[in-house]
């Protein structure tokens, strides 16, 4: 293999790109490492898959990308196998991942000696670069995708620098599709750029003007755009939800006065990162923030949803949800008002939940046997607006594809539907089918026929939706009763009347409390509840039972829905025939990138973009660019007025905007400094480091030219210390340890636990076990707290005491179940250390303070602290019905019980040993214990 950086792309390689642009941009980065920001839909992954295949053709390349997602990995895959094909290049070996099914190191060594291209985590990246496994000095390159990703914290930051410090001639080429990190902060740029190791920033808007030229020449897609108006009933219910959200944030605002709220407003709560821009805010101090904020910070990302929902969810369907989500948010009897969702309090949540009920059946009044009026419900069953706008389209084009000649072009004729995911799929899947089922329950005369009745119609897939939905509710109801119908005696006395009525225990006029606040009486809707809140709906057995009779199916319907989505491939027997694909109607959802793929294996001539998505728009736009030879005809859907198109401008808006901060940024940015290539030193400082300051007592001046090393366990670099270590200079050496996380000499081993990860530990016990064997193998343990460096640096936790009773005390007693056991923990081994650190960076200069005094650490003793006495016991055979027996005693654990085995004859010798005796085999706590299990008189008890 060639040496690092010598080889270089193959000259003669057959590339796909095939608009100026994309040639432009490949010819510059064959020239140079740079950071190339490309505009979501421009074609990204086509990009990076020519410019691997140039290094792959060429051969004799080790050539390493990081960042793939699996499915990334999968398309370069299949993408660098069809090149290869096409070129007929004997060199080309294709892409080869390399993740956690590769459990071998022998068989990872061997395939980086053959050199290839190489998709590795990475978490096996790093540790096989630090190993030595993979030398960064026989890398040829590196790409990195998703680049926005790189923090200086980060894993591909950290692998970065270890390929820098190693090696300065192989390449390093960076990509991104989403700008919007790096506008974030202070000269975003310029610090993304810096954690890269590049100097260099090349930037693709949309606007740019080669892409323009490109993609506005005169193989432009023909577009139609479609406004469809929302119902009535649609409109009225969004405006109340973005009432509720707008309440929500003004909420939010008063009670967390101090902080920078300027994205806090309705337009940015449109954003799908808006939560996560929320809880950023907040996550300093959120142990601080109110028992309210936390819980309106949840009915916000509740309240988005509900936004998406109205426009994509069928009316039933909503409805459905509406119903779960009520009872997520309804509170437990007995419970007071502070521990409610705030929104459920609003007018506009009457309004949310009586509308979406309207949409489904209404309550109308009809005459009794006995000349009184009842209430009776009947369906209503509101379809979407755009199904019908559907239906047209797809009966416009097959009108086009009857009375147009045989096509000319290279496209398929197949009609492709896009939606958002597969939920709205298996909507349209089902509309598809069942759409020319009419309801037909009486003959009609001919002359009398209402061609309105030959449109298409959801009526025979909402009924069927309101069916289930209605067997659903009642086992809902059921369920929820049975859960809390103890709770609701105690504290309100109250049943469901309807569970009342069919255990003869009363009439069902009668109105009374029920689960989830629900008031119910003969023809009630929702009211409120005593404190205010909305009550949920239950219907009355006989009202459910006619409204079930109105929606069955007639025999007639039953065979129509036969006759049309009957399967001719499903009797194999009989015959087998392929489809044209201008017969094909392909319902897709949007997967980014694999878009492209989509659309160059179906060929579509006809493409309906059911829900608006601005990257897939630019990728028909270069689909049509690439292809002289194929038309395509693009209709587009979205609800005008909708949150659906405030949506989409404000996406379209803001990447333009980042773009154009970026454009000014890197146009008054100073050259980018990055480390040297070889990662050198200060040469003070390594002269200073040679004087090694353990004089103490009389000893000789000793020098030393070796960095500080620490032995860390591979599953560490989940965190980002290592990487902090390395950047101190620190030699990092990863290796499975038994005991302990980080070692930093031969008698100092320390166990670091975030918060999280400690409470886990004192709940299973491990901790202790943990401790015990720090202590039998290292002069000084030490157990590390961390705390994230966003969060405060405090265990205590502050409760709203506003809210309920429990919850405050709740709260404490977790605090102080904590702190106990830290105390406790501190009591039963009175030597350890505790080390308090309120962030990584802190505990690397923690360890650097550490290390100062100290030799330098052994990982082969580490790697054998706490199996070599399980080696020697492997050896021998013992009995297993003494050592069940000895594991019984108290203060004999898994870790300990090794040590007593190898040291001892039999029980007999372990019960007569003191206390001192047994000190330097268990340590002292335990010691004690299983001394005072021997030396107890059970007569004495007795």
């Amino acid at each position: 293999m060639s040496a690092a950086g010598t080889a270089q792309p193959a000259q003669q390689v057959k590339l796909s790109l095939p608009l100026v642009y994309q040639q432009e941009l490949f010819q510059e980065l064959r020239k140079e490492d740079e950071l190339v920001v490309l505009a979501r839909g421009l074609g990204l992954i086509r990009l990076i898959t020519n410019l691997l295949h140039s290094y792959d053709a060429a051969g004799n390349n080790l050539i390493v990308v990081v960042g793939a997602e699996d499915r990334e990995n999968a398309w370069i895959g299949e993408a660098l196998a069809e090149h290869a094909a096409m070129s007929m290049s004997s060199r080309a070996r294709g892409l080869t991942v390399v993740n956690t099914d590769f459990t071998s190191v022998a068989a990872r060594e061997k395939m980086y000696a053959a050199g290839g291209i190489f998709s590795i985590t990475s978490r096996i990246l790093v540790v096989d670069m630090l190993t030595g496994l993979l030398s960064p000095e026989t890398i040829t390159g590196m790409v990195v995708l998703h680049a926005d990703r790189a923090a200086a914290t980060s894993l591909e930051a950290f692998i970065l620098r270890i390929y820098r410090q190693k090696n300065k001639v192989g390449f390093l080429k960076a990509f991104s599709d989403n700008p919007d990190p790096f506008t974030t902060g202070f000269s975003p740029l310029a610090t993304m750029m810096r954690n890269l190791f590049l100097r260099k920033a090349s930037l693709w808007p949309r606007f740019h003007v080669h892409v323009a030229q490109a993609l506005e020449g005169k193989k432009k897609a023909e577009v139609i755009e479609l406004e469809v108006p929302m119902t009535d009933s649609m409109r009225e219910i969004q405006n109340a939800v973005m009432e509720c959200v707008e309440v929500s944030i003004q909420e939010l605002k008063k009670a967390n006065t101090g902080l920078e709220m300027d994205d806090w407003n309705l337009d940015s709560a449109l954003l799908k990162n808006f939560d996560m821009i929320v809880r950023r805010q907040l996550d300093p101090n959120w142990h601080r923030v109110s028992w309210k904020t936390k819980q309106i910070v949840n009915d916000l990302t509740v309240l988005r949803g509900m936004l998406q929902s109205i426009l994509a969810l069928d009316a039933v369907s909503f409805l459905q949800q509406l119903d779960t989500i009520h009872a997520a948010h309804s509170p437990a009897p007995g419970s007071t008002r502070q521990t409610q969702s705030p929104w459920l309090f609003l007018d506009a949540a009457q309004t949310i939940f009586n509308t979406a009920k309207r949409r489904v059946y209404s309550s109308n009044q009809r005459p009794n046997l006995d000349s009184t009026n009842i209430d009776a419900l009947r369906p209503v069953l509101e379809e979407q607006p755009k199904w019908a706008v559907l239906a047209d389209v797809l009966e416009e084009i097959d009108r086009d594809l009857y009375f147009e000649p045989a096509a000319r072009d290279d496209s398929n004729g197949t009609i492709l539907i896009m939606c958002s995911d597969a939920n709205t799929c298996r909507q349209l899947r089902d509309y598809l089918q069942t759409m020319h089922v009419k309801p037909r329950t009486e003959q009609k005369v001919e002359e009398f026929h209402d061609p309105d009745e030959d449109k298409p119609s959801a009526s025979f897939m909402m009924r069927r939706k309101l069916r289930n939905y209605l067997k659903w509710k009642r086992e809902f109801a059921q369920v929820s009763a049975n859960l809390f119908s103890e709770n609701q005696k105690a504290i309100t006395g109250a049943v469901d009347p309807r569970l009342r009525q069919s255990k003869g225990r009363g009439p069902p006029t009668k109105r009374r409390r029920v689960r989830g606040g629900g008031v119910v009486g003969a023809g009630a809707g929702p009211g409120r509840l005593d404190n205010g809140s909305i009550a949920q709906y239950f219907e009355k057995p006989d009202e459910v039972a006619e409204l079930m009779a109105e929606v069955q199916i007639t025999e007639e319907e039953t065979k129509q829905k036969e006759d049309i989505v009957a399967d001719p491939l499903e009797d194999m027997d009989d015959y087998y025939r392929l489809y044209e694909m201008q017969d094909l109607v392909v319902i897709h959802a949007y997967e980014g990138d694999l878009d492209e793929h989509i659309l160059e294996e179906i060929k579509p001539k006809y493409i309906i973009m059911y829900e608006p998505d601005a990257s897939f728009i630019r990728r028909v736009e270069v689909y049509r660019s690439s292809h002289n030879d194929r038309n395509v005809r693009v209709y587009f859907l979205y609800y005008g007025g909708s949150v659906e198109e405030q949506r989409y401008l404000s996406t379209v808006r803001r990447e333009k905007d980042a773009f154009t901060r970026l454009i000014k940024e890197r146009a008054s940015m100073s050259l980018v400094m990055t480390v040297d290539a070889h990662g050198a030193e200060d040469p003070q400082e390594a002269f200073l480091r040679t004087i090694n300051t353990r004089i103490a007592g009389g000893g000789r001046l000793a020098a030393t030219a070796q960095p500080p090393r620490v032995v860390v366990d591979v599953r560490e670099f989940r965190s980002s210390l290592p990487s902090l270590l390395h950047g101190r200079s620190m030699v990092i050496v990863p290796c499975m340890l038994t005991v302990g996380d980080y070692i930093l000499s031969p008698g100092v081993c320390v166990e670091r636990k975030s918060v999280s990860d400690l409470i886990s530990s004192f709940k299973d016990g491990r901790l202790y076990g943990q401790c015990e064997a720090m202590f039998q193998h290292y002069r000084s343990p030490m157990l590390l707290i961390e705390f994230d460096q966003n969060k405060s640096f405090t265990l205590e936790p502050f409760a709203d005491f506003s809210g309920s009773l429990a919850s405050v005390s709740a709260a404490h007693a977790g605090a102080g179940d904590l702190q106990g056991k830290i105390v406790l923990l501190t009591l039963a081994f009175p030597k350890l250390r505790v080390i308090w650190s309120s962030s990584p960076y802190e505990t690397a200069e923690i360890f650097e303070r550490l290390k100062a005094q100290e030799e330098e650490p052994d990982p082969i003793a580490a790697v054998r602290a706490g199996l070599d006495a399980d080696t020697q016991a492997e050896d021998r055979v013992f009995s297993a019905e003494p050592r069940d027996m000895l594991a019984a005693v108290p203060g004999v654990t898994p870790k300990n019980i090794t040590s007593l085995v190898l040291q001892t004859e039999n029980i007999k010798e372990v019960a007569n040993m003191t206390v001192a005796e047994l000190d330097p085999l268990v340590g002292k706590e335990a010691a004690g214990r299983i001394c005072g299990f021997f030396a107890k008189d059970l007569l004495e008890d007795e």
